[in-house]
């Protein structure tokens, strides 16, 4: 048995989340967690407010996101107050937030057909947002705006195509699909402002095969909405796709790669208790917990390049970031390729934290099946309220072990806590993270910004109590604080399925890096 000594503790705080039960530590996750209930709030009362002057479609769809958060919002609303909600009330309360959502989505499909709820709604929203903007005294005159509704004599001084392509794209527009009444000039390419006639996936499929019909693979067709929310129509060269991984940045993700495993060798050495560098002769004791971090590394590159590849979609080397608390922080992948749908974004962005998550959890639970009375690690009991998952299952698996000071655990378990943080931090709602494509995907680009922002918030507050937290933060800034770029057709949101499954995603996120307070541990017998 191995007793983890005082000074591999103190290196591991950020491993087991920082469980030191100190009162200022406490009131701080306390803070952390009500402003983070306190954005949740804002932004459905910001989404209320501009889903009212859309009328019945408007509420339905506004509904829907309370049905998505309202889990959230109940069970950290009373996490906060001190109130536990065991794991049969959570998932009763996911599973009913789910069959509700899935409801309102076909009501709100069915409402989106009727023409004359439709019109209604739209004249609405148009009248009310017109009385908004109504000034009160005569407007001043506007400034001349340099848009293009047929070609000019001077075109290739203002239009950044040629002539002759700018005649073919035009062609490519009918009443039937988009019925384009404004011409803009847009980086290198165009801005085609107009009316969108039928379904988004449709219209964008014969628009894209009329384009590359007619001038080959050297534009590129996105249908997005502009800061209106009306559908635009945005044609750029091809130049302006992704570019390949070159040599230099090749050779950088495999110093990355070196240097990961370096870190996750001597953060198995840090556990059992030695550093790994000074005792390279040792490797035998560590490569079982490294080989285990490795395991969950891998499989999530392995889902994600699975699913990539059956979407035809590039991805870049990977680039693992190394981190001497928990050995990697996982990997980034570039997009090599334009992504056709938000669906695909999220298929792609999910496959890796899922298939990691998955692979983590189970070590997490066979490691607790199989602790006993004299299992390799012996950690203090308090580390379990570093977690709200990890300490109701140890709970349920340990029961009233807990209680006592040190608890006897098998290494799996140790391993399987550390892939699950790694899945949970790349599942924040930012930038480019798993977390903030999957956000993108389902509620769109301005929401993902506000979520970009809420969660530097959130990893702000959490830094005055865990060091890992402000890392992670400088991490995202510098490397993934951007969105990513849009898809070509922007306008198709993904199904109601994957919106549930998205939100579950983010729910467990939260679980896993979310600590017990003392009164909800002691409520569970963790600790003394």
């Amino acid at each position: 048995m191995l007793l983890l000594d005082s000074s591999a503790i103190e290196l591991h705080k950020p491993v087991l989340a920082q469980a030191t039960g100190t009162e200022t530590m406490m009131a701080s996750e306390n803070t952390a967690t009500i402003a983070l209930l306190l954005v949740a709030v804002g932004i459905l009362v910001r989404g209320f407010y501009r889903a009212k002057p859309f009328g019945k479609l408007g509420i339905l769809a506004w509904l829907q996101s309370v049905t998505l958060m309202s889990p959230w919002l109940l069970f950290f609303g009373l996490f906060s107050a001190g109130i536990y909600l065991n794991l049969v009330a959570v998932l009763l309360m996911m599973v009913l937030s789910t069959g509700l959502y899935i409801y309102l989505g076909r009501e709100l499909r069915s409402q989106a057909g009727n023409p004359e709820l439709r019109s209604r709604d739209t004249t609405e929203a148009k009248s009310s947002s017109d009385q908004n903007s109504a000034p009160s005294s005569p407007p001043p005159p506007r400034e001349p705006v340099k848009t293009i509704t047929s070609p000019p004599t001077n075109q290739s001084q203002i239009i950044p195509v040629p002539a002759e392509d700018l005649k073919a794209i035009q062609g490519i527009f009918g009443v039937d699909t988009f019925f384009a009444t404004e011409t803009i000039p847009y980086q290198d390419g165009l801005i085609f402002k107009g009316n969108l006639r039928g379904n988004p996936e449709q219209i964008h499929s014969r628009l894209s095969a009329s384009l590359q019909e007619k001038l080959g693979d050297r534009y590129r067709l996105f249908l997005v909405e502009n800061q209106d929310d009306k559908p635009v129509v945005i044609i750029l060269p091809s130049e302006n796709d992704p570019q390949p991984t070159t040599i230099p940045q090749k050779i950088l993700a495999v110093v990355l790669l070196l240097a990961t495993i370096a870190t996750t060798l001597e953060a198995a050495g840090l556990l059992l208790g030695f550093d790994f560098f000074s005792s390279p002769a040792r490797y035998p004791e560590v490569l079982p917990i490294a080989t285990g971090i490795w395991a969950v590394l891998g499989s999530r590159e392995i889902a994600r390049r699975v699913l990539a590849h059956q979407y035809n979609v590039r991805l870049s080397w990977p680039f693992f970031i190394p981190t001497w608390q928990i050995g990697s922080f996982g990997a980034i992948d570039r997009f090599e390729s334009l992504l056709p749908t938000r669906t695909v974004l999220f298929d792609i962005s999910i496959a890796g934290p899922a298939t990691g998550g998955i692979v983590a959890l189970f070590m997490l639970i066979v490691g607790l099946l199989l602790s006993h009375t004299g299992s390799l690690f012996q950690i203090p009991s308090e580390f379990f309220k570093a977690s709200v998952l990890v300490g109701t299952l140890a709970k349920v698996v340990l029961g009233s072990v807990l209680q006592q000071p040190l608890v006897d655990v098998h290494p799996l378990v140790v391993i399987g806590w550390l892939g699950l943080v790694i899945t949970a931090i790349n599942l924040m709602p930012a930038g480019q993270l798993d977390g903030g494509r999957i956000v993108q995907a389902i509620y769109g680009r301005k929401t993902a910004n506000l979520a970009t922002l809420a969660t530097f918030a959130v990893l702000a507050i959490a830094s005055l109590v865990n060091p890992l937290a402000l890392y992670w933060a400088i991490v995202i800034v510098i490397l993934q604080r951007n969105l990513e770029r849009p898809t070509l057709n922007e306008l198709t949101e993904p199904d109601d399925t994957r919106a549930a499954l998205g939100l579950l995603a983010l729910f467990l996120m939260i679980a896993i890096l979310l600590p017990l307070t003392p009164a909800l541990a002691g409520r569970l017998g963790i600790g003394n």
